[in-house]
Order: structure tokens, then C-alpha cells, then sequence
């Protein structure tokens, strides 16, 4: 058993709100707009993740912001830092990586022992078999102007696991413009349309891509990491069936 402190926790980050609020009920003290698992957490909103309230998240005086380095800003960050609060960043690009940074996250939040939610989701990727053909799949994840997953990506290892290929994987930048018409000319496998942060739906999403196989997919399942994790393998792996049957 681990040593450590509760603390008053203020996050920035939707799913490591998910994370904290699973594990240590009580420990959160303010978190974002778009934090909305679980539902009805009652905590003190401090805007969002991109242009959160510096003033209104030092009131609180929390012992810990919990931050992500693609998700939050640096300017923000190292201005909280300069109030005097104590902020953790976590780096998660890999599915490998979102397991001792969950980890990592919730010890420093006060957390004894390793969530049993954390056991579970390990495992249950762990025991995927490694996929023998690999489909080519395109993942929008904005329109107007369009934009896909790329190099380097959580959500692109994500897919990898579940015998997805991401097209873009080796494309310099790590969320490209890419117009429409060069993506439907890649002729993938499959595209796959999350509903975050754009909310592809059956209306906007299939009928922009004629001919191909689409998999409308969890958003909160493709991108976030903590206790969704878990039912991620098969949440998703059933959208990418339905798609390709």
C-alpha cells in the first residue's frame, strides 16, 4: 500500500476527470465544461481545456492540476505554476503509455492503491490477439476544414490495436488538413468517423464519403484514457465490424 496524501484536485483534462472521479470520490474540486463523466459530478467549472480560468482555478487553491501536454496550453500551464499551484502534465500517445500515466496521475491525487478499473482495462488489451490483416482506415476528426489523425497519435494506436491501419500514421504533421477529395482518392478499407471532438453522425458523416465503408465510433471510447478503457476494445471492435460486414 502507497503512502500518500488525499488531495484537492482540479483537472483539466475530461478523462482523467473520469479517472479521478472513479477512484478517489470527493477528491475533485474543479474541472472543465467538457468534463461530463461521469454525469452529474458537482465540482466548480473552470472553463475549458483550451482557455481555462486561471483566476477562478487559484481561488480554489487545489494541491494538484492535473494537465495534458497536447490537450492544455503551455502559456496556461506555467501561469499556474506561477501562482504557486502544483501542476502535473501527462504525455499519453501510445495505448502503452496511458497505463503508468493513469498510474502516475492518480498516485499523486492520493490514490493507496492501483484501481482495480486500471487491472481490468490493462488487461483486456493485453489479451487482443494480434491482428493478421491489418485494414487501411482514414479518421476525420474535424470538417471545415477537413482534418485526420496523423503521426504519433493516442487514437491512431488505439486503432493500431484493433488491426487498423491509420493512412496518415506516417504523415509529418499529427492532425493534417487533408481535402476531402484526396481523402476519398486513398480508397481506404474503412473510415472511421468518431463522434469528438467533431460529431460525425449518420447524416454528415457516410454521405460525405460515397462508395466506402464507414464506422460511426465512441469519441469517449477512440481518445480518452481512463476508466472507458476497459470497454474500449469491444465498444470499438464492434463498430469497426458493423461497418465492414
Amino acid at each position: 500500500m502507497r503512502e500518500v496524501s488525499p488531495a484537492r484536485v482540479v483537472s483539466l483534462v475530461p478523462s482523467l476527470t473520469e479517472a479521478v472521479a472513479a477512484t478517489l470520490p470527493g477528491a475533485l474540486v474543479g474541472a472543465t465544461d467538457w468534463c461530463t463523466h461521469p454525469a452529474g459530478l458537482a465540482v466548480t467549472r473552470v472553463g475549458g481545456t483550451k482557455n481555462p480560468d486561471l483566476a477562478r482555478i487559484t481561488v480554489l487553491a487545489p494541491d494538484l492540476v492535473i494537465a495534458n501536454e497536447e490537450e492544455n496550453r503551455a502559456p496556461d500551464l506555467a501561469a499556474l505554476r506561477a501562482a504557486g499551484l502544483n501542476v502535473l502534465v501527462t504525455e499519453v500517445r501510445t495505448l502503452p503509455q496511458a497505463f503508468p500515466e493513469l498510474d502516475r496521475v492518480l498516485t499523486a491525487c492520493g490514490a493507496r492503491t492501483r484501481p482495480r478499473w486500471l487491472d481490468e482495462a490493462e488487461a483486456a488489451w493485453t489479451a487482443l490477439p494480434v491482428p493478421e490483416t491489418p485494414a487501411t482506415a482514414v479518421v476525420p476528426i474535424w470538417r471545415r476544414p477537413w482534418m485526420v489523425l496523423g503521426r504519433d497519435t493516442f487514437a491512431g494506436d488505439v486503432l493500431a490495436h484493433l488491426g487498423i491501419r491509420n493512412a496518415y500514421a506516417g504523415h509529418p504533421e499529427r492532425y493534417p488538413r487533408v481535402p476531402l477529395p484526396e481523402l476519398c482518392a486513398t480508397a481506404p478499407d474503412l473510415v472511421v468517423l468518431p463522434d469528438e471532438p467533431y460529431r460525425f453522425t449518420p447524416d454528415d458523416g457516410p454521405e460525405s464519403f460515397p462508395g466506402l465503408p464507414c464506422a460511426l465510433v465512441s469519441g469517449r471510447h477512440l481518445t480518452w484514457y481512463g476508466p472507458s478503457l476497459a470497454e474500449a476494445p469491444r465498444v470499438l471492435a464492434e463498430a469497426l465490424r458493423a461497418a465492414v460486414r
